[in-house]
């Protein structure tokens, strides 16, 4: 079968956001449905990929009613794992009523200013928590508070850049509600 779009997860999950997608280590993951993790699989590959040919869950006749996806589904409401989940739900709703592809122009900005984040004011502690921040914030607030780092950290070392950013990424995640860690 033929992947259109090999970094949005079978389940949902955006792969441009996850920090093991965003590393350069040996260890790094090229996507849910990049032919290693394919090999490997996960019981969502496993049942959408591989027996049925489809590319995701809710493409499935079955996806009302599915018992593993809809567990998927609850658990990320109330918790993480290494990966932020928080917006899955909102995010799986986002596609049924825009399309996948309207959905994969806005992760693929979102990876754009994770990519900033990363480059421009990574201490080397800070890739989470970025990710976080790309996956949970709006684009206009992700852009906002770049740019505005960018101005008040000018001509500073990385890790005066970090505070300048988690500062403003802080406080807007506060004034808003957004938890900007892995729910555990």
């Amino acid at each position: 079968m033929r992947i259109e779009y090999p970094d949005i997860g079978v389940c949902g999950l955006s792969c441009r956001l996850c920090p093991m997608y965003n590393t350069d280590a040996e260890s790094r993951c090229f996507g849910c449905k990049s032919p290693t993790r394919m090999a490997v699989g996960c019981p969502f590959i496993t049942c959408a990929v591989k027996r049925k040919g489809i590319e995701f869950c809710w493409e499935c006749e079955e996806s009302e009613t599915c018992e593993r996806w809809k567990n998927h589904r609850e658990a990320g409401k109330a918790r993480d794992s290494f990966k932020c989940y928080q917006t899955l739900e909102a995010d799986i709703s986002f596609i049924s009523r825009h399309g996948i592809a309207k959905f994969q122009k806005i992760q693929e900005r979102r990876g754009e200013l994770l990519k900033e984040m990363l480059s421009g004011f990574n201490e080397g502690r800070s890739k989470n928590y970025y990710c976080i921040a790309a996956t949970v914030l709006d684009l206009d607030e992700l852009e906002g508070a770049l740019s505005r780092a960018e101005e008040e950290s000018a001509g500073l070392d990385i890790r005066a850049r970090s505070k300048i950013l988690h500062r403003i990424l802080d406080d807007i995640a506060a004034k808003k509600g957004y938890l900007l860690k892995l729910r555990k």
